[in-house]
């Protein structure tokens, strides 16, 4: 059922509606009345007669009509009544404020079920409970204890906090930007953020959907609705619960687990949402976005009265992965006849302290015109002959909506007027030139995702009949951890480049193998009790004849049995040496709300030190493969520098794919990690050096 009758009712009615200022049933009926809101408003309270001018019922079956939204400002002792009730009067939706639900523990969880399943009976809709409620300034509704209704406009808000809720509508009225809907989400009992995105997405009146989430509950659900709500607007999310401190307060507000905070980096890239990293970000973002055409481009113009702070936006630009535009040699004559100092080709262009607006209007009518600048920032710094107001003017009216301007007017009190001036001409406007530049950045980075070609997962030819029988009969077993034999086995049958080699048992075999395989060779212990081989002294590498093979496998057995007495040993795998290369690391782990998280990252101090890894979500398109790569500070190794040869990036691409097809054929799989894949020049097949698997336990049959 619709939502769309929660936002859009002909009649709501208050359950608990108070005379008693500062009650939620007192501010949630006079903000109904004060909103001017058309439909019929209907107060319920068995103590009085009439509140605030409307007659007021003693029960909902007392009104003897139908209504379309009931909201409850009542205890939780007394809810579950009043959503029988709401069903007797057909009521299509009801919005529950009181706590005290999942978030309090297994007693609230369990009530709340109840409300859940009674609702879904009676087709109703739930919103909450242990929320705020909900406001549409296109209808003047305002079903919520929150404050006046705000001013109207294209930003819908949902949340899931009630307290930031109301911290966002302040937000957007300090900034002077206009709502189209809030909607608290609360514990998401019925109503969740999936719904809300859908319904947005499609919403003529929203154009840009902010959000605050804590955790997210159906995780292959929310990616669809998130990428089909951006591909028609932008959609802004701040994720809390990223620290393990954070995620504890997560799960103790929402009564719900959170998921791990790359899986949730992971599904925003994937899904076009713009994410937030700070409260500050959220609205910075929505501002730009809500205000400003979309950058085709990555190279931003700085237009400063001041050169400190143009510095500080060339910093700010490059370390946020742009660059600073360098202007066409035409564009430097015409600037350089309208300003008073030379201009050179690489901006920021100082348009020095003193000057008027008729200079700041010149530089930006003549950079809009030049194909090298994609996005213009605009600063001005207060000194004693600079005229802000005026400024702000004279930039408004120069902007031809063809590039997103945004501006910096550093400074406090003396700035209000000119700020004023900036708001109401639809310019962004930010304290410091990082907040600046970080908003075109989020810009930036939606236009990408929004021209990337359409989704294409390839499929390879592979043997999964094979996997299927090595993965069926280890789970049968309960030997659930795949080593280096059988993972490359799993491995070889969905095409990867697998080095000749053979488990031996005994030295004879070891040597058999050797000299069939050919030398120089590898040996490495096999156990399933043993993951980090070479710490234990289990691997042996560039072994090039028959003794050192038969000394090898005496000498690391009795090594190993010595070090871990209790180990199982299968044998010792020989190997043919591969080539030299890259050593990188590509893998899988399964998360439980969206599925397999491909990772990717080069070996070494990199992944221990730097921790330069980089994640997505499974199937992958080969395009999402090679941004993979290019995502990690260490791609420019890959690419190759100072003479050295680049590697076979698309390799590389080729096998986060097949780990993407074998990884989405399997959800068995819980974890996957090749490491090393050794990657060498282009024309050269990587090679799976070592390779380990985990496998989720069969299910019980019932």
């Amino acid at each position: 059922m619709s939502i769309d009758v929660l936002l859009n009712p002909k009649s709501v009615a208050v359950v608990g509606a108070s005379r008693t200022e500062g009650k939620f049933g007192h501010t949630i009926l006079a903000n109904l009345i004060n909103g001017g809101f058309q439909g019929e408003i209907i107060p319920i309270n068995p103590a009085v007669d009439e509140l605030l001018g409307l007659p007021c019922f003693p029960s909902l079956s007392d009104y003897g009509k139908e209504v379309d939204l009931v909201v409850l400002a009542i205890p939780r002792s007394t809810v579950k009544a009043a959503v029988e009730e709401c069903a007797k009067v057909k009521a299509k939706a009801v919005i529950i404020t009181a706590s005290g639900f999942r978030e309090s523990g297994a007693e609230g969880a369990a009530l709340e079920q109840e409300l859940v399943e009674l609702c879904h009976r009676r087709d109703i809709r739930l919103l909450g409970p242990n929320c705020l409620g909900c406001i549409n300034t296109e209808v003047k509704l305002n079903a919520s204890f929150a404050g006046n209704m705000p001013k109207g406009g294209g930003i819908s808000v949902f949340s899931q906090s009630g307290s930031l809720s109301s911290v966002m509508l302040d937000l957007l009225a300090d900034r002077h930007l206009g709502l189209s809907k809030l909607i608290d989400i609360g514990n998401k009992a019925d109503i969740t953020g999936v719904d809300i995105l859908s319904y947005l997405a499609k919403d003529e009146q929203t154009k840009v959907i902010v959000g605050y989430l804590e955790d997210i509950a159906t995780g292959k659900n929310f990616v669809k609705a998130a990428e089909e709500a951006a591909t028609r607007k932008p959609v802004i999310i701040l994720k809390s619960g990223t620290t393990a401190a954070g995620i504890k307060a997560a799960a103790s507000h929402t009564g719900l687990p959170a998921s791990a905070d790359t899986a949730y980096g992971a599904v925003f890239k994937r899904s076009g949402v713009i994410r937030a990293d700070t409260f500050e970000a959220l609205f910075d973002f929505a501002q730009a976005l809500s205000m400003q055409p979309l950058p085709k481009g990555d190279s931003i113009l700085v237009i400063t009265n001041a050169g400190g702070p143009g510095i500080l936006a060339a910093d700010a630009v490059e370390e946020a992965g742009m660059k600073v535009a360098e202007l066409d040699h035409q564009t430097e004559i015409l600037l350089n006849a309208q300003l008073p100092q030379p201009v050179s080709a690489d901006s920021p262009i100082n348009v020095l302290g003193d000057a008027d607006p008729e200079h700041y209007a010149a530089a930006i009518k003549v950079a809009q015109a030049d194909p090298a600048v994609d996005a213009i920032l605009v600063i001005l710094i207060p000194q004693a002959m600079s005229q802000p107001a005026e400024t702000a003017r004279a930039i408004a009216a120069s902007i031809d909506g063809s590039k997103p301007v945004v501006a910096t007017f550093m400074g406090g009190s003396k700035l209000l007027p000119a700020r004023k001036e900036l708001t109401a001409a639809g310019l962004p406007d930010y304290e410091n030139p990082e907040r600046a530049v970080a908003a075109l950045k989020g810009m930036r980075e939606y236009a990408t995702w929004k021209e990337r070609p359409p989704r294409t997962v390839t499929r390879f030819k592979v043997n999964r009949r094979r996997v299927e029988r090595i993965l069926s009969r280890r789970q049968r077993n309960g030997r659930l951890q795949l080593g280096e034999v059988k993972g490359k086995d799993v491995l070889g049958a969905y095409g990867f480049q697998i080095p000749q080699g053979a488990l031996a048992s005994s030295t004879e075999e070891a040597m058999e193998i050797a000299e069939r395989i050919g030398f120089p060779v590898a040996m490495k212990i096999v156990s399933p009790d043993i993951i980090h081989k070479s710490d234990l002294g289990g691997v042996f590498l560039n072994i090039t004849n028959g003794e050192s093979v038969e000394d090898t496998y005496d000498l690391m057995t009795l090594k190993i049995r010595k070090k871990v007495p209790d180990a199982r040993i299968e044998g010792v795998y020989v190997e043919r040496m591969v080539d030299k290369g890259l050593e990188v690391i590509i893998g899988m782990t399964r998360d439980p709300q969206f599925g397999p998280m491909l990772m990717f990252g080069l070996g070494g101090i990199f992944v221990e030190v730097m921790k330069d890894v980089t994640f997505h979500l499974a199937p992958i398109t080969e395009q999402e493969a090679i941004q993979m790569l290019k995502s990690t500070k260490s791609y420019a190794m890959l690419q190759g520098r100072r003479g050295q040869n680049g590697l076979d990036i698309s390799a590389i691409a080729s096998g986060l794919q097949r780990i993407s097809q074998l990884t989405t054929d399997f959800p068995q799989i819980l974890e996957l990690d090749i490491n090393p894949f050794i990657v060498g020049n282009f024309g050269s097949e990587p090679v799976v050096a070592d390779v380990r698997m985990t496998l989720a336990p069969l299910l019980e049959e019932k």
